[in-house]
C-alpha cells in the first residue's frame, strides 16, 4: 500500500524522522488489518493565539473496502505523542470494522443431497453415497435430523462434506420432511 499512502506536514518543518515514523504506524496497521485500500495522515500546527502555547493536530483518514475509517486527534503539545494517540484511536476503529465484516461475512458451506448407503446402528456410524457416486463415513454424533437410529438404508440425506483423517466425511447430515418415516 505504499504508494497510497499520502502524508502532509503542515505548518512545521518537514522532518524525515517524523515521516518514518508514520510509515511505521502505517505498516504496524496494514500488519493488523491487511485490507487497507489507502491512508492519508496530516500533520499540522494550527495558527493559535501565542499564549496557547504549540499544539498539534493529526488527522487519518483509511480507506477500507466500503467504508473510511476518519481519526481527528488535537492539542498535543508533542507530534509524536499526537501520532500515537491517533494511531492507537485508528486501530480500535479497525478491529471494530474487521469485526463488524466478519459478522456479515459468514462461509456458506454448500449442501450436498445423497443416500444411506450402508448404516450400522449398534456400532454408531454408516456411509452415504453422493451424487458422485463416492461414499462418505458419517458418525452417529453428526446426524442432525431425524436420530442416528431412525435412519435406514436408501434414505436421502443432506449433508456437508469435511476432509477427515481417513477421507471425506459427512457432517451436518439431515433427512428432508417428506422422508421421516411416519
Amino acid at each position: 500500500m505504499q504508494n497510497r499512502l499520502r502524508i502532509t506536514i503542515r505548518d512545521i518543518p518537514a522532518s524525515e524522522a517524523l515521516e518514518a515514523h508514520i510509515r511505521d504506524k502505517v505498516g504496524k496497521l496494514e500488519s493488523f488489518f491487511d485490507h487497507i485500500i489507502s491512508c492519508h495522515v496530516v500533520v499540522e500546527m494550527p495558527h493559535k493565539h501565542q499564549h496557547q502555547g504549540k499544539e498539534f493536530t493529526v488527522r487519518i483518514n483509511i480507506g477500507v473496502p466500503g467504508s473510511e475509517i476518519i481519526v481527528n486527534r488535537d492539542h498535543h503539545e508533542d507530534p509524536y505523542v499526537a501520532l500515537r494517540d491517533a494511531f492507537d484511536a485508528a486501530k480500535r476503529q479497525l478491529e471494530d470494522y474487521a469485526r463488524r465484516i466478519q459478522q456479515k461475512t459468514k462461509v456458506h458451506v454448500p449442501e450436498h443431497i445423497g443416500h444411506v448407503a450402508r448404516i450400522f446402528h449398534e456400532e454408531g456410524y454408516g456411509f452415504i453415497t453422493g451424487p458422485d457416486g463416492t461414499e462418505r463415513y458419517f458418525h452417529r454424533d453428526n446426524v442432525a435430523n431425524p436420530s442416528f437410529d431412525q435412519l435406514q438404508e436408501g434414505d436421502e440425506v443432506k449433508f456437508i462434506e469435511e476432509m477427515g483423517a481417513e477421507g471425506l466425511q459427512a457432517k451436518r447430515v439431515s433427512v428432508g420432511r417428506h422422508h421421516l418415516p411416519e
